[in-house]
């Protein structure tokens, strides 16, 4: 079957096409009902059957393949590496399992876990879908407000964390960032499981912390069976930045979404039992969750999970585990491919690379001279793919398992399997047809199994933030612009919204101004996302200072940048830092009082900031581009 053909399918008769997508997982209790959709925009997948996420990443790989790899944990910041098989892996599970029963979470109980890239946040994860938890991991990059504000949402009954991270040889650590979060927040864990790595000291709280080390060797011959939860029991929640302060916690189910992995790994990821998967990301973001842990495990391939730079020891590190376990298929961000550029070649050609057959890139625009310079330099197909923390998996991309095709430099590809995307015109609220015409990326409901549920515990959300009708059609907003070509591939343009993209780090410029008005000597914020020639954008920030009075002595201004900077690291983490902080006397606003975002951004990007007739001072945007051009 033909790639047109096959997504055809899946739109004009989902229950066949996602019947058979469904016979690639284990069902406990066969659904009853494919696709309920008599409440839009929330669907139901699978309604009326019962499985389990770990069940079927883990258990039912022991049968054929019990000592083969499933998870290969790599640090070379600690300068560690251990193997675990499914049989181990397994095992590992069931204790973890035990240790968060024991401290008293039960089926449908949040665990949060704020961990770094080690072995054990993945046995935390599994652990929660197999007793029927439901996990919420928040990135180790946060700092402690926004982790504050995801345990109030969350209400975990235990969080999971360790002493410390690692990053570039340097210690990161973590105890201290969870009990300053705890005290801020609301809503106090009944417990905390910490993971002692013995890389920093950290103080205990009494009757609330416990030591993962005792309790695992206290069940070290655990038995926890599989909790078989119904298809639509939430699997987990990601929290994802948007326009207002607050994180959304993008709430996923547990059938839709092992159906979903399991038929990406076949017919995009091309991911065959015993083979090996490595993804690059973190799992506190929506890759991390997918393709490390879920997606590669669903499928019976094992798993790397690295900890570590892709410079360190040297800019060969990455293709040299490609080497040794035999990738097939590795997922990166254009980030690390534009940092691996600035690198000596040599080190592309130095590893064995037969096995691999594609590197698949998304997380951020990927740009055509990146693209093309890493094709040439690794001889091997370079697949972008476009897709949301809300989607849990490629909306556009290429899947290569259906049908051979080419990809084009600069697009993440065409719509797959199941997403019926539209691009509609902002101002008449019509579907564009043409090519080459700009256009809000849309996708018309049902959404396919394995994206969002709603936003948790908040459905009012869901539908106001992500949801328009339009000519009686329920159409999800991506948020994202885009222009199709004669030949159906996509090319995104950029946000709609206020959300920035910092390497793959998807950042609400609401949260960072929150961060920044909180300093004593500033009166007002204004955050815009600039393009980046590294990271794709990063934040920049213009401040109205309460007192100015000091600030005409560059010192001075070099000294209140600096101690911004610094609360937004403590704040919310060096991922939210401001590339710049440039303080001006007014900020662009129309007459009506609303910040001319776009403009702000346009000029800090020396281009065209449009029509201003709106503008209230004129002056306030002349201020931003003499400094702009002088930075």
């Amino acid at each position: 079957m033909n790639f047109a053909d096959f997504h055809r399918r899946s739109i004009e008769q989902p229950d066949a096409f996602w019947a058979e997508q469904a016979q690639l997982i284990d069902w406990h209790k066969p659904f009853d009902t494919v696709c309920d959709y008599s409440r839009p925009p929330f669907v139901h997948w699978f309604a009326g059957g019962q499985t389990n996420l770990c069940h079927n990443a883990v258990d039912r790989h022991l049968k054929d393949r019990a000592d083969q790899n499933a998870l290969i944990w790599v640090s070379t910041e600690v300068d560690k590496e251990i193997c675990y098989s499914f049989r181990e892996l397994h095992a590992e599970v069931q204790r973890m399992a035990a240790c968060l029963i024991e401290l008293g979470v039960k089926k449908g109980d949040r665990v949060l876990i704020y961990m770094p890239m080690i072995a054990e946040a993945a046995f935390a994860m599994l652990a929660c879908a197999r007793i029927g938890a439901i996990h919420s991991v928040v990135f180790g990059g946060f700092a402690s407000v926004s982790l504050a504000s995801r345990i109030d949402n969350a209400t975990p009954v235990v969080i999971v964390s360790a002493d410390a991270g690692s990053r570039s040889g340097k210690v990161v650590p973590y105890k201290g960032l969870l009990d300053e979060a705890i005290t801020l927040a609301a809503h106090k864990p009944a417990r905390v499981l910490m993971v002692d790595r013995g890389l920093a000291p950290f103080a205990r709280v009494a009757g609330r912390d416990a030591d993962y080390g005792e309790l695992r060797r206290k069940h070290i011959d655990a038995r926890v069976p599989c909790e078989w939860v119904d298809a639509t029991h939430p699997s987990y929640t990601l929290y994802t930045s948007g326009t207002t302060g607050t994180p959304k916690g993008v709430q996923r189910d547990t059938g839709g979404y092992c159906v979903a992995l399991a038929a990406s790994m076949k017919h995009i990821f091309l991911g065959q039992p015993g083979e090996t998967y490595f993804s690059t990301s973190d799992i506190g973001w929506v890759v991390g969750h997918s393709y490390i842990v879920y997606g590669p495990l669903i499928a019976g391939m094992a798993t790397i999970m690295y900890e570590g730079l892709p410079t360190r020891p040297d800019a060969g590190i990455w293709w040299s585990l490609v080497e040794k376990y035999k990738v097939t298929a590795m997922f990166s961000a254009p980030t690390a491919v534009r940092v691996l550029k600035k690198q000596d070649p040599a080190y592309l050609s130095k590893y064995d690379l037969s096995s691999l057959r594609a590197l698949f890139l998304a997380g951020e625009p990927l740009d055509e001279p990146t693209a093309k310079w890493i094709a040439e330099a690794l001889g091997k197909p370079i697949i972008d793919n476009y897709w949301q923390t809300e989607s849990g998996w490629p909306i556009l991309t290429i899947a290569n398992g259906v049908e051979k095709a080419p990809s084009k430099f600069g697009s993440p590809g065409v719509p797959m399997y199941g997403y019926n995307v539209k691009l509609i015109n902002e101002s008449t609220g019509e579907e564009i047809r043409a090519a080459d015409e700009k256009g809000v990326v849309m996708i018309e409901g049902p959404l396919p199994p394995g994206c969002m549920q709603t936003v948790w515990q908040d459905d009012a959300r869901f539908v106001k933030t992500y949801w328009t009708e339009l000519a009686g059609k329920q159409l999800y907003s991506t948020f994202d612009w885009g222009v199709r070509d004669a030949d159906g591939y996509y090319f995104i343009l950029g946000r709609t919204d206020d959300v920035i993209n910092v390497a793959g780090h998807r950042l609400g410029t609401r949260e960072i101004e929150e961060s920044i008005s909180s300093h004593p000597n500033v009166a007002e914020v204004a955050v815009v996302g600039v393009a980046d020639n590294l990271k794709g954008q990063v934040a920049m920030a213009f401040v109205i200072a309460k007192d100015a009075s000091g600030l005409t002595d560059n010192a001075a201004r070099l000294k209140l940048e600096g101690d911004i900077m610094k609360l937004v690291d403590g704040q919310l983490g060096a991922v939210a830092r401001p590339a710049r902080v440039l303080f001006v006397s007014a900020l662009p606003k129309t007459r009506s009082g609303k910040l001319l975002r776009r403009a702000l951004q346009a000029v800090a990007e020396n281009r065209d900031p449009g029509d201003l007739t709106t503008i209230e001072d004129p002056s306030a945007l002349q201020q931003v581009k003499e400094l702009v051009a002088q930075k």
